[in-house]
């Protein structure tokens, strides 16, 4: 649904061929944690091993020669558990019982599994239902054992540190790409796709990382260890290895029909939770624009809409697994019924013992479950290949330039030399602009709205590259400068004031986190901003975001982001409508102060207010994109024909 989650990736139907791609760069993330997972392999298939040996001729020995009294003497059993066979021939059924039972419990603490109950596991699982939220966490702390006691336990802790430290890393791998995207990209994202696709989305890999890698290594061995102790105890039975081996193209053809349907339904579920999320934040961050304009029902129509499409969207898929799966499922049961008449008869002409009945079927079991898994396993990860496809589309979106010169401290300034700027969707927003600004002086952008001063301002600091022309930096063109070390170097106060929810000292050195408190009283005296900060309760420890601080104004809002650009040491300050919400008095002292800073800085400020840019070095006129005139407030005002005085003259109208 473009437009609604974000126009970047509206969404792409998803091929074979591009499904084994992902998942095989989602493998890949294997080379960080390589240690971990084969330690929780090996436990795994140590855990497994037991099971597959133990349980099922434990069975047998309680059936055949504690209940039935056979004895064991000419009995058949495999090499791992027949030195235990002989230890019990001759022995009562009371003493055999007692033990196997101390043989159960010894192996119920190792591995959990008592050797008579039927299977025992663990995992980590929250209570849940089928929400997004819920389960993707489940996801994001993904372990289980095929075991439990010691073992499991073991294996548990390894997996669950090895889930949480995937998801953490591929979590903070989309979350710095996100935000390294350049401001034009952005522009075109809805925050709530991004929150979807960071929280949702990536934990898609565990299920990826454990479910494939299960294919090459617990299923062969699974099925070698259970076919050879299958034929080595019954080689006159071949009949059932057949009907196994039969069941499986049957699977893989109800899987295989089914897989790129369940991929596309899934990336149209993803879709549409992303749009719910879009719209809860959406309307959250314009909650007093909702209110004040009476909004309240048309919003709640909306989230309805979405939140409903959403679901509807998540049972198509839901539903659509349980079809599949049962489809998969009925060749299974038919082949179960017929093994199951097959081995009844044996028993009765007396080829199997009774406890070779449940030898029998409990590896016939196992077989099945092992090749069934495979397909099925398949058709799980389809789901998890759609969320790893939207977030490895935004991992390999480019981000902006971090490579380039190491800018040293800036000494000279900017000089702009016929720059552009053409925004991707076709707007021309700045044109042919000629700038000088020199460390030491003050530069003031003027125009009217929409002249393209804000997209001048952003150039400084390559918020936007220039699409034409050049924007030199110290003579160094920025298009080759590491951007990380220009914008060390610009404190840039934006026109929207962007605060944390911290406190107001934080927030004012949160471009430097060096400052000292004097340093920051400093910044917020000079910023107009001290007086009201010492009167809160808990003065500039005040966190922003609580009943008091959601009580500031806009204008005690926008002095503390001044306060903030003014204590970065930067040598470039550039201030986008510092004073539209000031009085005239922090006005006047904000004005002289920045004549001060500008002793070794360059200042640009990009304002309308006449009080503000009259005492600028230079000013430059900005109207469609284009530098009209430049020079000081006395050299334009002396243009009697001028736009900057006809624009000036307009303004004191209006004043």
């Amino acid at each position: 649904r473009p437009g609604r989650s974000g126009d970047l990736d509206p969404g792409a139907e998803i091929t074979l061929r591009q499904a084994l791609r992902i998942i095989g760069r989602g493998l890949l993330y294997l080379r960080y944690f390589w240690v971990r997972f084969l330690a929780k392999a090996s436990l795994n298939l140590v855990a497994i091993g037991f099971h597959l040996s133990f349980p099922p001729f434990l069975v047998k020995l309680v059936i055949d020669h504690v209940i039935l009294g056979d004895p064991i003497q000419g009995s058949k059993f495999p090499w791992f558990i027949n030195w235990f066979a002989l230890f019990l021939d001759g022995r009562g059924p009371v003493e055999m019982m007692a033990w196997i039972a101390l043989f159960s419990i010894s192996a119920m603490y190792v591995t959990g599994k008592s050797g008579i109950a039927g299977s025992d596991s663990v995992e980590g699982q929250l209570g849940g239902g089928f929400d997004t939220a819920t389960q993707t966490e489940n996801e994001a702390n993904y372990a289980w054992s095929n075991g439990g006691g010691v073992l499991g336990l073991a294996e548990f802790c390894v997996q669950l540190r090895l889930s949480q430290s995937l998801n953490h890393l591929l979590r903070s791998q989309l979350l710095e790409r996100i935000k390294s995207l350049p401001m034009t990209k952005l522009d075109d994202q809805r925050i709530g796709d991004s929150v979807y696709r960071v929280m949702y989305d990536t934990p898609s890999i565990s299920l990826l990382f454990y479910n494939v890698l299960e294919l090459p290594i617990k299923g062969p061995f699974v099925f070698t260890n259970t076919a050879l102790i299958f034929i080595g105890m019954y080689s006159d039975a071949p009949e059932i290895i057949a009907l196994v081996l039969l069941s499986f193209p049957f699977q893989l053809l109800v899987v295989g029909v089914f897989s790129r349907f369940l991929r596309r339904k899934s990336q149209a579920s993803r879709a549409a939770g992303a749009v719910t999320t879009g719209n809860i934040e959406e309307g959250m961050s314009n909650v007093m624009a909702v209110q004040s304009l009476g909004g309240n029902e048309r919003e709640l129509e909306r989230f309805d809409k979405d939140s409903g499409e959403s679901f509807k969207r998540y049972r198509i898929l839901v539903i659509l697994e349980m079809l599949v799966g049962q489809a998969g499922a009925l060749g299974g049961k038919v082949i179960n019924w017929v093994v199951l008449f097959i081995v009844i008869g044996r028993v009765i002409d007396g080829t199997l013992t009774v406890g070779d009945f449940g030898v029998v079927f409990t590896y016939f079991a196992l077989l099945m479950r092992t090749t069934g898994s495979w397909p099925i396993i398949w058709l799980r990860i389809q789901d998890n290949v759609a969320g790893m496809r939207r977030v490895f589309f935004f991992l390999d979106l480019p981000g902006e330039k971090t490579r380039g010169i190491e800018l040293a401290e800036i000494a000279d300034g900017i000089v702009m030399k016929s720059a552009g700027l053409t925004y991707p969707d076709g707007r021309q927003a700045l044109n042919n602009i000629d700038l000088e600004a020199r460390v030491g002086k003050i530069v003031a952008l003027v125009g009217p709205t929409g002249a393209g001063k804000t997209s001048l301002g952003h150039l400084v600091p390559g918020y936007h590259l220039p699409t034409a022309g050049s924007v030199l930096i110290d003579g160094k063109d920025i298009r080759d400068i590491s951007l990380d070390s220009l914008r060390k170097q610009v404190s840039y106060v934006f026109q929207e004031t962007h605060l944390f929810s911290d406190s107001i000292l934080d927030n004012i050195r949160y471009g430097s986190w060096d400052a000292t408190r004097e340093q920051v009283e400093h910044a917020a005296r000079v910023a107009g901003a001290h007086d009201f900060i010492a009167a809160l309760p808990d003065g500039y420890n005040t966190r922003l975001g609580t009943v008091v601080s959601s009580k500031l104004s806009v204008g005690q809002k926008q002095r503390i982001a001044i306060a903030r650009g003014l204590v970065k040491d930067a040598r470039i300050l550039i201030l986008d409508e510092p004073t539209s919400a000031l009085d005239p008095d922090t006005e006047a002292y904000l004005v002289e102060a920045l004549h001060e800073a500008a002793k070794d800085k360059l200042v640009i400020v990009i304002a309308h207010r006449l009080s503000t840019i009259s005492h600028a070095d230079r000013i430059y006129f900005l109207a469609d994109g284009e530098i009209r005139e430049q020079g000081s407030h006395a050299e334009l005002m002396a243009k009697s024909d001028g736009q900057y005085r006809r624009y000036v003259t307009l303004q004191a109208a209006k004043g």
